[in-house]
């Protein structure tokens, strides 16, 4: 997590094995954290301000706290690495499974010796085949015992099993992907329960992104103030930021929490491609809202993206220039949110479905004055609490900030009946 992750991944360089991990110093957080108690590790973390990479950016160490523990607690309990990478514009976690897959296994092992799991799985986008084949490192920390009965001669017992997800957007609902994991739909459940209590086969789950698991044996190892440290702003550690869309040099950077957006465009991203200027970015993926050039001053951290009116999300950038259509481009999302609703409620799969309906008539010169009033009713009634989960709400959002920065583009596709990008 301390070298910078540039470019392709996977093309010119084979995933660290074992040796190579543990020459760099892997499985001393391991090491360290089976010395404490697992109270001690998730204080450890809680002191860290290390907050969820997967999107939400909840406390990590608030939310292992809300698992039981002590003798009245369920048993088994679970551990669960999300690696169901569906965002649009999002490939952070593949590059981290990819390049150093043994990173994630210790980190899952330590996570799951602070609350006292005893089962571990990675949920894995089914697509995702060279993770797929990387993972095979399970089997190599199996066999130097950093997984199985006793390891490392302690009394603590963990195994991990890798599960090849069917491949659904909603999986990315931590509780949709519980359901999928036991082999039912993938519909999000009602909460309260919440998973800490009642998750995995009904029995006290963590749901983590892998970028997450990634960080919490540095902790442990390095201490909580030496990852404080690493961040420019109250939100602790790196962060890897990615960049996809017409700029010089798209691909991933693992950064202080709180660098710049105009620093990781223009420095690392190297800026927009010769002839193309600037007009919008989706700072944390596909279900974010559009920010504009006011905001590229704006640190990528969880407090300031939300001042600036989006979220961080996923921290993957994704650019919108001045020759392609925004209209185009949500239709486009939309588009892939309606296919991907689960359709368990009605605001979500009609409003969804019919938000589509009318960008593609709109880019295809048969928009109407009145489906701007539609397109915003639409904004407002899947708003956050009119649908079963946030998945509705954090679709429209690319809409709804498009119709706020991007409604005079809206309205030539109206009044000229054809999209101005079109030749």
């Amino acid at each position: 997590m301390e070298k910078p992750l540039t470019g392709n991944f996977r093309t010119d360089k084979e995933a660290v094995g074992l040796a190579e991990y543990e020459r760099a110093g892997g499985y001393q957080g391991l090491r360290k954290a089976l010395l404490m108690a697992p109270a001690d590790v998730t204080e450890l973390v809680k002191n860290s301000n290390l907050r969820g990479r997967g999107g939400a950016g909840f406390p990590t160490g608030m939310k292992w706290s809300f698992v039981p523990m002590g003798k009245d607690a369920q048993h088994p309990k679970y551990l669960v690495a999300n690696a169901d990478e569906m965002e649009p514009g999002t490939f952070k976690d593949r590059a981290l499974m990819e390049r150093d897959p043994h990173q994630l296994i210790e980190g899952m092992i330590v996570s799951a010796y602070a609350i006292e799991a005893d089962i571990g799985y990675i949920f894995l986008r089914g697509e995702y085949e060279c993770s797929h084949e990387c993972l095979a490192a399970i089997a190599e920390a199996h066999t130097a015992h950093y997984l199985g009965h006793n390891i490392l001669g302690s009394e603590y017992s963990f195994e991990i099993h890798l599960h090849a997800s069917a491949g659904r957007y909603i999986c990315g609902e931590e509780t949709a992907l519980l359901n999928a994991l036991e082999g039912k739909r993938a519909h999000p459940r009602t909460k309260p329960p919440f998973p800490q209590v009642a998750g995995l086969w009904g029995k006290p789950t963590i749901v983590q992104n892998v970028e997450t698991l990634c960080s919490v044996h540095h902790i442990v190892n390095k201490g909580p103030e030496w990852f404080r440290k690493l961040s420019r702003t109250e939100d602790g550690g790196t962060k890897i930021y990615g960049v996809s869309g017409k700029v010089k040099r798209p691909g991933l950077w693992e950064l202080p929490m709180g660098t710049t957006m105009r620093e990781i465009l223009e420095d690392h991203a190297g800026g927009m491609r010769d002839g193309l200027r600037f007009r919008g970015v989706l700072p944390g993926g596909a279900s974010t809202d559009f920010l504009v050039e006011q905001h590229l001053d704006t640190p990528m951290d969880y407090g300031n993206v939300q001042k600036a009116g989006s979220r961080l999300g996923t921290g993957t950038m994704v650019v919108l220039d001045d020759q392609t259509c925004p209209v185009g481009m949500v239709w486009n999302l939309e588009h892939f949110f309606a296919q991907e609703s689960c359709g368990w409620c009605t605001p979500c799969w009609s409003g969804l479905a019919w938000t589509e309906k009318i960008l593609f008539a709109m880019e295809h010169g048969k928009g109407s004055t009145r489906d701007l009033e539609t397109l915003t009713f639409q904004t407002k009634f899947l708003a956050p609490g009119n649908t079963f989960c946030a998945f509705a709400p954090g679709a429209v959002e690319p809409l709804q900030s498009a119709l706020k920065y991007f409604v005079d583009d809206f309205r030539r596709h109206i009044d000229e009946q054809r999209c101005p990008w079109r030749q």
